[in-house]
Parts: structure tokens; sequence; C-alpha cells
């Protein structure tokens, strides 16, 4: 995420703002070690446990990890006729991944015969996350994707005004909220729930950040009635990183605006 979207330097708008040139093609590969234990699981067995993981950052995406081969439970894959073609690797070989009556389909490529500039693929291989039923960082399980080591958050208390609206209804409003800046992303504003006007209802949708951890939604209900559905999004325990947002509420919704200092962000 830090390298290779938004601006940063292997990202498709790398800021100008230098003194120096990457030269190379647009489309840039950067494969690095991971420093960590990691397993995956699917249903009740691993289908890998690596030391030797790499990172795999490629412009415009989120980094992929790739595990040497001899580190999958081959006795769990099953070869497939699936194959698709990067332009930037080469053409992808796929396997299922078989525990009992379930299957996961084409869960797992690799490139036996990489294309030149990124030979160091060979050997390696992929597993789509949303293909395991859980993931491991060492002895903790994670959600959403692994955090990349160019990446982090800082969470700061601020004294700046921030209101929430909807057209003319302000929905919450503060002069002492907390500013959460995560690398590649724009700042977010979290507020007391003392701060908000209208009543709140929360709804069942939950979301995981491998940086901050789960997220509870809530839906605003309007002077008029109206409901705005998951309008803002809290962490009630949040990891140790992202601690000071426990219990705050973030706001983003069509046609909601956040103002700071009177700027709509």
């Amino acid at each position: 995420m830090g390298l290779t979207r938004t601006d940063g330097p292997l990202s498709p708008n790398a800021p100008k703002t230098v003194n120096y040139a990457i030269e190379g093609p647009a489309h840039k590969l950067l494969f690095h070690l991971f420093p960590r234990r990691v397993r995956a699981e699917f249903a009740g067995r691993t289908v890998l446990d690596t030391r030797g993981g790499m990172l795999l950052h490629e412009t415009a995406l989120l980094p992929m990890l790739y595990v040497p081969l001899a580190e999958f439970d081959r006795s769990l894959l099953e070869a497939t006729e699936h194959t698709t073609h990067c332009p930037f690797k080469g053409d992808a070989s796929y396997h299922s991944v078989r525990v009992g009556d379930r299957v996961a389909e084409n869960a797992i490529w690799s490139y036996p015969a990489p294309k030149a500039d990124a030979s160091w693929l060979a050997g390696y291989a992929s597993m789509y996350w949303s293909a395991a039923d859980a993931w491991y960082d060492e002895d903790e399980q994670v959600f959403g994707h692994l955090t990349d080591p160019y990446t982090r958050i800082d969470v700061r208390p601020t004294s700046r005004r921030v209101q929430v609206r909807f057209g003319d209804t302000v929905i919450a409003e503060s002069t002492a909220p907390v500013v959460l800046s995560e690398t590649a992303l724009p700042n977010r504003w979290y507020l007391s729930p003392d701060d908000v006007r209208v009543p709140l209802e929360p709804t069942a949708t939950r979301t995981h950040c491998p940086y901050k951890g789960e997220a509870s939604y809530v839906s605003a209900r309007l002077p008029d009635g109206q409901v705005l559905t998951d309008v803002a999004w809290s962490y009630p325990t949040p990891l140790p990183e992202s601690s000071r947002i426990a219990g705050l509420l973030s706001f983003a919704h069509d046609g909601v605006t956040v103002l700071v200092d009177g700027e709509p962000v």
C-alpha cells in the first residue's frame, strides 16, 4: 500500500517532488522477505506454514504474500487446467485445495516459468486470502491482508473543529476529535459519541482492517425520518497501534460532508 498506491514511489503517480529518478517500466515489481512466520488454514488443515514468505509489491496493487512451494502441504493441492496471463510476471498455473468434501477452486497460483524480469518468482506460489478459513501472523489471527512494512498508522488528538453535515443537518460536531493518518490514505477524523446530535442505530455490518481491527457500524436517523445506513463506524476494541480510537466514530456516506476548520475534506 505504502509503496505502490496513490503517490508512493512505485505507484502510477509517483511524486515529482524528488531529486532522483526510478528507471524501469511503468509497472514495477519489488520482492522482499516478510519477517515473520505465516500460516493459512482451510477446513481444519494447515495449507501453508512459512518462515520464508516473500511480499510482492506491484504497482497499483496491495502487496501479496508468495511462499516457497515446499512450504505448502502438497497432499491438499490438486492441479487444475486454469491459467491466467500477466504481462509483467508471465503465465500462471493454478491449484485447488481439497480437504474431504470441501474444495477451494483455483485458490493457489504460481509462475512455473516467469518472465525474465520476474525470474525470482520461480519456486513460489500465492494463495487468495479469501480462500483460507484463517490466516496467522506468528500466533495471532489476522484479517483482511497481511500488514505492509511500508505502511503505518498515527493517531493524534487535535483541537481542530470537525463538523459532519448532511445537507443543512449537523450530524456531529467536535473541537476535540482525533485524526488518524494511514499511509497513502486520506486522514480520517474520529469523534466521541457525545458529539453526535442525531440518534444512532447499530447495524449488523462488520469489516476488518489489519491495522485497526474489527469495525462496527451505525446508521443515523435524521430529524425528517431519513435513515443514513452505515453512516459511521467505530472500533470498540482496536488493535494496540490504533488503541486511541477505541469507541470513537468516523463518518462517510453519500451526501455526507465532513468539514475540518470549515473546509470540506
